[in-house]
């Protein structure tokens, strides 16, 4: 065996792995997306995420064994990214799965093989690692593979047992090592040292549960998890001094070096660095994109828009002026697109994307940098939380960025005070949401040890009999409830629908032998239904038998417009961009709205596409196919997924043929034909990269158009003209009185004219200057800057300050100054009137020779003008 192992690309070490594995009956699932359906975490941070909830018992396994390469993000180490040899926010993490099948034996004898034939890594260059415990691991890496006992090291917990929590499914670990330096000897291994060790292979051994006393017991199932990085094995095989310099990364960081017009090896550690994280965060920015993700001020879209941030930001730092996200990009696209089709396949919505953000952060970096270079001439050791608060609020500045700016010039920002900032914007900005009833929850909690989840037959049933099986009042559970009270009811089995995937739940009511329970919404908690409702007759109590009846004319509603939300998504991927996903829905009796992704607004002959394909599709009468299937068979057949759904091994699918067909939970017509009508009402955007239609369908647009048709007669009557006459008369009236504004603005800058004559005589001679200071009473802002013009002309070598209270609480303020001021004195309008604006409550600035400023605090305009006075004269004299 050569000491040498052979140089292979990124490439070619990914197929090889998936290879070795698929040659051993492990199938090679697909990557899972970089958005988890785990709602515990915001991105897929391993390789082993996809498969925890088969690891925890929750789902049955697609295959008793597996090997993927799996996407992977992390962001809790960024600010090591590109000062460090092997820290990455984007990774591929190959990996081996068993689930019950094979284990320890078996998994460490496959690592050996691997490495040591496939990449021919010689065995004097490779330490392994077992839990201190783990005597069987120690034993078969000895005995079985011929390891020697030296380049075995046995370590703790924090370093060599995975967990999935506090309590569950655990075991030790066993991680393979490279040494790059053999030379130095067995004795005393410190694999803490990262110049001489990189970990490079991580094999866990699921094999106990532990309990919330801390008590180990064996699982029935042993599973093995492995993770080999990608970007570690290259750096190894083909032997460069980091993982940035592998072919996996290294394309990236030459485009962006081009682009500056430098060269990486021959830059400065600053430069190299910088191209580091541009080659890194580039690969993120580009997979989050292509899975979905759009910038925002929150979760996953606040990590890409950091992202994004600080390529750009970097990218300024060598030298980059303008955008160049998307050139950098491309190489990215070009090198992911084989193992990761998806890439290509929404390159236009990467791009579009990077290219507004970009764009968007560099017209408020500007101005950002600018107040942030005024902050740090301040000369003070810290960034106020005020200030590093306002650059996020209002320039886009994340804290993470002002930090790291703040560190380069050897300050530290105040990071308690911004998180008060937050805290009070957070606090004013609180919107009214919707509240979880903890205490119902803790009750239902302690009910499901002795109650069985409740069976919903609300797809052909729309009444049933039902068993009341917990009986809530205030959160709290009794056995019985009177005439009055409002109650929480759990059954055995129920026709009602419970809120989830967008659609609200069902209305209706409990009724028997003199009992009347109005039921006012339906929320599922932990697999139980809980209807929420009030006793309108008689006395319930637990372990009645009662009917339970949903109003229909509110499930035919809502059925209506749930079809029409899956009507709406395949029309937009028709006719707008395939590429758009459902960012989140609500299915209400009397409309729907529906939020996708898309970089551009919607226009307005594309909503009347939207609007004629989908009444089209419903007088086509299409029927629906509802079936339940394996999670592989409807994807394979090309089923949507919901947004916000998770689903488990068996889906349901409900297909409109040759229409739409998607992964769906909810209640939806037999036939398009029963929505009868739909019109959208509006089309907006709620956030960067995010779109929202409203709309409404079936009995709601008769609603709609009777409103609308009471407006329009109401305008006809007023008017007294036809309706298809009101849209010219509202333009005849629009131009009329724009004619009149504009005699009413002519007569108000002759009056401010006539004003300002009367002044003249009132300057005052300061030196060879005239100094003129007036209050104008009530004049408006423009007429106020007319009067403030035409003084300073008549005066000559003048500084002139106007003032007036154009409405209640409200100051405009204007500075004239001729040029000898704003040049030979050096006294600019725009920063003079700014500062006086400030003892009013406000603030502006404009031009050195005028400028206008407004405040909030008309009290203070006299002592405002008497300082202006003070300082002109102080500086003019």
């Amino acid at each position: 065996m050569s000491s040498v192992p052979p140089v292979l690309s990124g490439s070619e070490i990914r197929s090889k792995f998936l290879n070795f594995f698929h040659e051993r009956q492990h199938p090679i699932l697909p990557s899972a997306s970089l958005v988890p359906e785990d709602p515990t975490v915001l991105l897929t941070i391993a390789g082993m995420l996809p498969f925890k909830p088969i690891f925890l018992g929750q789902q049955e396994p697609p295959a008793p064994r597996a090997t993927t390469s799996q996407k992977c993000i992390r962001t809790n180490d960024i600010e090591n990214v590109g000062r460090t040899a092997r820290h990455h926010t984007f990774f591929e993490m190959l990996g081996n799965f068993s689930f019950g099948d094979y284990f320890k034996k078996q998994a460490i004898a496959w690592a050996w093989e691997l490495s040591t034939e496939i990449y021919k890594l010689d065995p004097k260059n490779i330490v392994v690692s077992v839990f201190r415990e783990d005597d069987e691991a120690f034993d078969i890496w000895r005995d079985e593979i011929g390891v020697n006992p030296k380049r075995i090291i046995r370590m703790g917990e924090a370093d060599n047992f995975w967990k999935s929590g506090v309590t569950g499914p655990c075991g030790p670990c066993s991680e393979l090592y490279y040494d790059f330096k053999p030379e130095l000897g067995d004795e005393d291994i410190d694999l803490e040292d990262d110049d001489r060790f990189i970990e490079y292979y991580n094999l866990v051994f699921m094999q106990y549960n532990r309990d919330a006393e801390g008590n180990l017991t064996p699982l029935a199932k042993q599973n093995i998890d492995t993770g080999m990085g990608l970007e570690r094995m290259a750096q190894i095989l083909q032997r460069v001094p980091n993982n940035y310099e592998t072919d996996l990364i290294f394309p990236i960081i030459e485009t962006a070096a081009k682009i500056a017009g430098i060269e990486y090896k021959t830059s400065d550690e600053k430069t190299k660095v910088s191209l580091k994280v541009i080659g890194d965060h580039v690969r993120s920015v580009v997979q989050m994109i292509a899975d979905g993700i759009t910038a925002s001020n929150t979760d996953r879209g606040y990590i890409l828009r950091r992202l994004i941030r600080r390529v750009v930001r970097h990218g300024r730092l060598i030298g980059i002026d303008g955008q160049f996200i998307n050139q950098v990009a491309e190489t990215a696209i070009q090198m992911l697109e084989a193992p990761y089709p998806e890439t290509r396949q929404r390159e236009s919505f990467i791009k579009q994307e990077l290219e507004r953000e970009e764009n968007n952060f560099l017209k408020t970096l500007a101005r950002g940098e600018k107040l942030l270079a005024e902050i740090i001439a301040k000369g003070d050791r810290q960034i106020s939380g005020v200030d590093a608060f306002t650059l996020f609020d209002t320039y886009g500045f994340p804290l993470e960025l002002t930090q790291e700016i703040a560190e380069e010039q050897g300050l530290t920002v105040d990071v308690e005070g911004y998180a008060v900032e937050m805290t009070k914007q957070q606090e004013r900005a609180k919107a009214a949401h919707k509240t979880i009833d903890l205490t119902v929850q803790g009750s239902i909690d302690a009910l499901a040890e002795t109650i069985h989840p409740t069976e919903f037959l609300g797809y052909t049933n729309l009444q049933s009999q039902v068993k009341i099986e917990a009986l809530l009042v205030n959160g709290e559970s009794v056995e019985t409830a009177e005439v009055g009270s409002e109650v929480q009811l759990i059954c055995n089995q129920t026709p009602f629908y419970a809120e989830s995937g967008g659609q609200i739940g069902d209305r209706g009511y409990f009724s028997g032998d003199n009992l009347v329970v109005r039921i006012n919404d339906v929320q599922k908690e932990s697999g139980f239904f809980v209807h929420y409702g009030k006793i309108e007759r008689g006395t319930l109590t637990i372990g009645d038998t009662v009917n339970a009846t949903i109003d229909r004319a509110c499930r035919r509603r809502a059925q209506a417009n749930h079809t029409a939300t899956h009507l709406l998504q395949a029309a937009l991927k028709n006719l707008v961009d395939d590429s758009i996903s459902q960012a989140g829905s609500l299915v209400d009796f009397d409309r729907l709205r529906f939020d996708f992704n898309c970089p551009r607004a919607i226009t307005a002959d594309e909503l009347v596409q939207i609007e004629d394909q989908i009444n089209t599709w419903i007088s086509e009468a299409h029927d629906a196919q509802v079936e339940t299937m394996a999670i592989a068979d409807a994807k394979a057949k090309g089923a949507v997924a919901m947004f916000g759904e998770k689903y488990g091994a068996e889906v349901r699918v409900v297909d409109f043929p040759g229409v739409s067909m998607e992964l769906c939970g909810g209640t939806h017509v037999n036939n398009t034909a029963e929505i009868g009508l739909f019109k959208i009402v509006s089309e907006t955007g709620i956030s960067s990269g995010i779109r929202r239609i409203e709309a409404i369908a079936g009995a709601s647009v008769l609603d709609y158009l009777k409103v609308r048709d009471r407006v329009v007669k109401t305008l006809s009557d007023k008017f007294k003209v036809q309706p298809e006459e009101i849209t010219e008369r509202v333009d005849n009236i629009q131009a009329e009185l724009r004619g009149v504004q504009k005699e009413l603005e002519k007569a108000k800058a002759e009056l401010a004219i006539a004003k300002s004559e009367a002044l003249v005589s009132q300057a005052e001679t300061v030196g060879k200057f005239k100094v003129l200071v007036e209050n104008m009473g009530n004049l408006d802002a423009k007429a106020l800057q007319t009067a403030a013009e035409r003084l300073q002309q008549k005066l000559g070598d003048a500084a002139v300050v106007l003032a007036s209270t154009p409405a209640e609480g409200k100051v405009s303020l204007v500075a004239a100054f001729s040029e000898s001021i704003f040049k030979g004195k050096k006294l600019q309008a725009g920063k003079f009137i700014g500062g006086i604006a400030k003892l009013c409550g406000g603030g502006g600035g404009g031009r050195p020779n005028l400028a206008q400023a407004g405040g909030r605090d008309a009290s203070k305009l006299p002592e405002a003008l008497t300082t202006a006075k003070q300082q002109l004269i102080e500086t003019l004299s």
